[in-house]
């Protein structure tokens, strides 16, 4: 296989990508009209359900935009060999091969991030901001971004300059310390992330003593959850959506509600919501997809040392010398039709194992409030209530509110 061959390849696989994409998003937008099933015939009413479709309308066309800038600007930069051009740069400044894989990728995030926040800027403050969402602050926006590129340098320059130094070192077999490196920093953000990321970010408070904390408390001490950390995070200064997570393990356990979640469900829906999460730590959820997360991480850092080192993936994109860098971007290239097939995996066991948490609350605490607070929460921020099956297979995560609904009330 010569290079040239390659490189057409790799254009093949972003542009059937990107049809494939948009042909479910156009399967998808023509469910946004259908009549509202009848069991969530009071999720919206008639004002609420047009609000609703503009919403999803807006967001389609804007995403239509979006991805329709992303890729000619992709092929573009390919076309014009615009790697060879930032490789160029990043080796005018240095021979070693750390600092000229940092500075490559510093050119290249920075640059790509400096052309998305424009459109960054008018999701958040014109369409958010037009349908009620928005409550992010222009200073909020702007601090975020930094804070942000900023972690991304850290975190993200250091890991790549210890697999690269691993490479120099070790060669092929790179990828096992590669692995291993990626396992205990997954390992330790889950466990820390609450801690050390939302901080960052959020205010996060201790739930107040009162009628709610009792509540939870009550309900994780009947099913031997032991559960002393609950927080309330100041959701509401970005977005009026709400949310509710657990982070962390062991001693560093604990749950996180939105501000805007405790102001608009009811004490006991919020426990139900609660209740769907401890579903999943009891049913092993948690430990599945972060043992899935890192062999799935191993086998493509496998793959990725057995190809790593053929100058014909450099070459594919126009840059004569040969590097790991440069490779790096190849092979992300080539391997995303992978990708795409895992997260379709993923995906179904992602939705399987929210049947299961939610049978896990209505057997242990009560079907009905959580049946409410999803009607609620898809009410409270426009969700699309009647999305095209191809579309859910491909892209959703979680059921629908419809299938979530009904599998409630067997």
């Amino acid at each position: 296989m010569t290079s040239t061959t390659l490189f057409y390849i790799i254009i093949a696989i972003i542009i059937i990508d990107f049809v494939v994409d948009k042909i479910l998003d156009a399967l998808n937008a023509k469910h946004y009209n259908d009549p509202i099933p009848e069991e969530l015939s009071d999720v919206y009413d008639q004002e609420d359900y047009q609000k609703s479709q503009r919403y999803k309308a807006t967001n389609y066309k804007f995403g239509l935009i979006t991805s329709t800038f992303s890729i000619v600007l992709t092929l573009t930069f390919l076309g014009l060999d615009g790697f060879e051009f930032v490789d160029t740069i990043a080796r005018s400044y240095s021979d070693n091969t750390i600092v000229i894989a940092l500075i490559f990728f510093g050119i290249i995030m920075l640059g790509s991030d400096i052309l998305n926040t424009p459109f960054s800027y008018y999701q958040t403050f014109v369409i958010e901001e037009r349908f009620g969402f928005n409550k992010t602050t222009k200073a909020t926006f702007i601090f975020d971004k930094l804070k942000g590129l900023l972690m991304m340098a850290i975190v993200g320059g250091g890991i790549l300059a210890l697999i690269i130094w691993f490479y120099d070192v070790t060669g092929t077999y790179f990828w096992l310390y590669a692995w291993a490196l990626v396992a205990v920093f997954s390992i330790f953000t889950n466990m820390f992330y609450a801690r050390l990321i939302v901080p960052l970010f959020n205010k996060q408070t201790p739930l107040e003593e009162g009628e709610l904390r009792d509540k939870i408390s009550g309900y994780a001490n009947s099913v031997g959850f032991n559960l002393d950390k609950i927080f309330v995070i100041d959701g509401s200064k970005r977005s009026t959506k709400a949310n509710a997570y657990f982070s962390g393990f062991g001693s560093e356990k604990r749950v996180t509600l939105y501000d805007t979640l405790v102001n608009d469900l009811e004490d006991d829906e919020i426990v139900a919501v609660l209740a769907h999460e401890v579903g999943h730590y009891k049913k092993k959820h948690i430990i599945f997809n972060l043992i899935a997360s890192l062999l799935l991480t191993g086998l493509t850092l496998f793959i990725l040392s057995i190809f790593i080192s053929n100058p014909l993936l450099s070459h594919a994109l126009g840059v004569e010398i040969a590097s790991f860098h440069v490779g790096l971007i190849a092979f992300g290239l080539l391997y995303s039709p992978i990708s795409e097939l895992t997260g379709f995996v993923m995906n179904h066991y992602s939705r399987k194992f929210e049947y299961q948490a939610d049978d896990y609350a209505k057997n242990t605490y009560n079907s009905e409030p959580l049946v409410s607070s999803l009607k609620k929460l898809s009410k409270n921020s426009l969700s699309n209530l009647t999305p095209h099956p191809a579309y859910v297979w491909v892209h959703y995560s979680h059921p629908t509110l419809l299938e979530r609904i009904r599998n409630l009330r067997k």
